[in-house]
């Protein structure tokens, strides 16, 4: 199947922070006005292979699907910096399911093939109030240690 394909049969739509999209699940019952949990697919391509760097409220696991590794950059309130590779070569360190708790800088970049397909599980359910994408500036003055790797993930 191809990224277009892909795009089509999923019905997937640009993300504000990179890559494709569709909300595929949401549940009915809601927590502080949020849906107990919802879910995504996800898809980064070779022609938008960044989700650009932002932080989420809620927890999220992520759940490689199909196509090539993506690499997830976190980085933490106090600076610890750490990347993980999803996808599905586990003999190399690959991951198929990645915990990315709330409150922690994500990026993630597809780093081969045409695309890289994950869906995302969130608990409380995604709201776009509760997203931040990352401002390059204050990324750069908060974790000027790290901006040399940080730089090419802040839209």
């Amino acid at each position: 199947m191809t990224k277009q394909e892909l795009i089509e049969q999923l019905q997937l739509e640009p993300h504000i922070e990179g890559g494709y999209f569709r909300r595929s699940y949401a549940a009915a019952a809601e927590f502080d006005g949020r849906a107990l949990m919802s879910s995504i697919f996800y898809l980064l391509t070779d022609d938008s292979p960044v989700g650009h760097l932002h932080r989420n409220r809620s927890d999220i696991l992520h759940y490689w699907q199909a196509g090539g590794p993506i690499r997830y950059t976190l980085l933490s309130a106090e600076g610890e910096l750490k990347e993980v590779v999803m996808g599905p070569d586990l003999a190399a360190g690959q991951q198929l399911q990645l915990l990315v708790p709330g409150g922690l800088w994500k990026a993630s970049e597809l780093i081969g093939g045409e695309f890289g397909l994950v869906s995302e599980a969130v608990c409380p359910g995604f709201d776009y109030r509760d997203m931040a994408l990352a401002d390059a500036a204050g990324i750069k003055a908060s974790y000027p240690q790290h901006w040399s790797r940080l730089a090419r993930l802040c839209q």
